[in-house]
């Protein structure tokens, strides 16, 4: 099983995209996605930095807000989840 943060898109230059993931700034490939997507979207990034599915923004911002609260708790270990 996999755990994916959404991650917003930041800037796109072609088939890369720019993303902030939990605060990070990282590159990704945009090769995988089935739909466009634009700055300010939110995707789906498996391992070796490969957007993979585009997430509605209110459902992304839930997630986050979710994963925010149980890291505020202390709990690091996602298998606690």
């Amino acid at each position: 099983m996999c755990l994916a943060i959404p991650s917003c898109i930041l800037e796109i230059d072609g088939l890369v995209a720019l993303v902030d993931s939990a605060g990070e700034q990282r590159k990704v490939s945009l090769m995988l996605m089935p739909e466009e997507v634009a700055v300010g979207d939110y995707v789906l990034i498996q391992n070796g930095n490969l957007a993979y599915e585009k997430v509605d923004a209110e459902r992304a911002r839930e997630s986050l807000k979710l994963i925010g609260e149980i890291f505020a708790q202390g709990v690091t270990d996602v298998r606690a989840w």
